[in-house]
């Protein structure tokens, strides 16, 4: 499986997408030709105890993909994600691209236990920098890190994202950030609880032996709009 990462950050950190712009992107995302899943982000806040990290994208959008040619005609020059260039409350000065490799692991209990008035809020974190042996970087996460993740209270889901080379004609930036992870959780006071824990504190002590890397991480936590699942 095959994942776009499309993420706006605006210059003021204070900038918040229209409601009109939220639903626009939802629309978008259901006339993506070949889609398997589509999700909307907007921002939340869910303070982590160990670092403050600068505020998330004012809006994000995460395609799924089987095969790397609908997701490459999708970011193409006629392809329906260049709608996305028309919205008014939207920074694109921030905008920022990048197709991954999806790693899906399972967790204990993946089903989302809705609560009146409740939105899912997944934490996606992002390695923006560079690792010095990237195969020792990923052979030990799969192996030390992932498993304290998947304990984490309350996790719904839980992916791991790999570069790879591809193709886009959208107008913003392709980053290539060496790792991006997201854990999914019932709502924000969720990932809230999950990052207090005695395992958070654990994945802190796991993240301070990792194989050298440069730039740190970030995190972000944002309500999630599933839209589209085949």
């Amino acid at each position: 499986m095959f994942t776009l990462f499309l993420t706006f950050h605006p210059r003021d950190p204070a900038r918040r997408t229209s409601e009109a712009d939220v639903a626009r992107a939802g629309e978008i995302v259901k006339s993506v030709a070949g889609l398997r899943r589509g999700l909307v982000f907007t921002p939340e806040r869910a303070p982590d105890p160990f670092v403050e990290y600068p505020p998330p994208p004012q809006l994000a959008l995460q395609l799924y993909f089987s095969e790397i040619a609908p997701l490459e005609a999708a970011a193409g020059r006629g392809g329906s994600l260049q709608a996305l260039a028309e919205f008014a409350s939207v920074d694109m000065a921030g905008g920022a691209q990048q197709a991954m490799l999806v790693r899906a692991f399972p967790v204990p209990a993946p089903a989302l236990r809705s609560k009146p008035g409740a939105v899912p809020c997944s934490d996606i974190i992002h390695y923006p920098g560079r690792a010095e042996d990237l195969n020792a970087w990923l052979a030990f996460y799969f192996q030390s890190h992932v498993p304290l993740m998947q304990k984490l209270p309350g996790l719904r889901e839980l992916e791991i994202y790999t570069r790879i080379d591809w193709v886009s004609a959208l107008p913003w930036k392709k980053v290539e950030y060496f790792q991006r992870n997201k854990v999914v959780f019932d709502d924000a006071a969720a990932v809230a609880a999950a990052l207090q824990s005695p395992v958070r504190a654990a994945m802190r002590a796991d993240f301070l032996s990792f194989p050298a890397f440069t730039e740190g991480n970030r995190h972000n936590p944002m309500a999630t709009y599933e839209i589209v699942r085949c």
